[in-house]
């Protein structure tokens, strides 16, 4: 009995081993929780890119950079004229939330902001565009968010796209066709983001064969999926172009090739009631200010000086 208690008690103990060795084991192996752990709905993104002096005097100077163009828009078969606005600023922006940030905080992000407007009248209706697009100055990942509007008298779209873990993109549309829309798109090249990327560096813009969801501008008015189409991009002196074969279309950029790289034209041809017609606009003028602080009726006569 008592050799018999003993083995019991043998067995027991090394069965307790065995459970404490393959816990132990266990707990080694475990990642341990991690408070700086990447957040997953962080941007993508590589290595920063330096910024040069004279990009820093120019864009940092407290002002905007505001350029007005003559307007020749392709709507419903016919050629609008119209004026476009594109005003270049640079400004804090918190990566997370994916809004302007009010204050300082390590946590921002500086970036290329583009607001790009449209005016232009259809018969006896206007139609407003207007374009955002929020582009990391460091040129090393997608814009971090997109936005799109269009206002006319029959109703008004709203498109907006947000990079986290991939592309979020929320759809509002008074077309019963299109509603209200929530879903998600792998990470590409976003035609938006161009023109800010094209500001910073021309040299790193895209070219060759390519995969690009097209300017949302365009997706809303032709009610196109929005999706990335195969393309073919192309850099000379001082232009650059894109063509799209699936759907007829090319836009192609003229910048000045020397700093500050400011576009001076632009032209984008799609089929359109029928035939193949042209967009076109053609740089007016161009005002550095602080626009923000320009918004009493004192300061109208700058609009004469933008001819808009």
């Amino acid at each position: 009995m008592k050799l018999y208690t003993i083995r019991a008690k043998f067995y027991l103990l090394l069965l307790l081993s065995f459970i404490l060795f393959f816990t132990s084991c266990k707990e080694q192996t475990t990642a341990p929780i991690n408070s700086k752990t990447k957040d997953i709905s962080s941007p993508t993104k590589t290595s920063a890119k330096p910024l040069e002096g004279s990009f820093k005097t120019y864009w940092y100077a407290g002002k905007a950079e505001i350029t007005s163009y003559k307007l020749e828009q392709v709507r419903y078969g016919e050629i609008r004229d119209g004026r476009a606005v594109l005003v270049y600023v640079t400004e804090d922006f918190l990566p997370v939330e994916q809004v302007k940030s009010d204050d300082p905080n390590k946590e921002n992000i500086s970036i290329l902001k583009l607001n790009a407007t449209k005016k232009f009248n259809t018969g006896i209706y206007p139609y407003s565009i207007m374009q955002s697009s929020f582009y990391p100055v460091a040129n090393n990942q997608h814009a971090l968010k997109v936005s799109a509007s269009i206002q006319e008298w029959c109703g008004q779209t709203y498109m907006q796209l947000n990079n986290r873990s991939d592309f979020e993109v929320r759809l509002h549309s008074y077309f019963q066709s299109e509603g209200d829309q929530n879903f998600h798109l792998e990470k590409t090249i976003l035609e938006n983001e161009l023109w800010n990327q094209l500001r910073i560096d021309p040299k790193s813009l895209p070219v060759g064969n390519l995969e690009i969801i097209p300017a949302f501008e365009y997706l809303r008015l032709k009610h196109k999926n929005l999706k990335a189409y195969a393309a073919e991009a192309n850099l000379e002196q001082g232009t650059y172009r894109i063509y799209y074969p699936d759907l007829k279309r090319e836009l192609t950029i003229h910048f000045n090739p020397d700093f500050p790289f400011d576009i001076s034209s632009w032209e984008e041809t799609y089929p359109d009631g029928g035939e193949i017609l042209s967009t076109k606009a053609t740089k007016l003028k161009t005002l550095k200010t602080d626009y923000w602080n320009k918004n009493s009726n004192a300061f109208e006569r700058l609009r004469d000086s933008l001819q808009i």
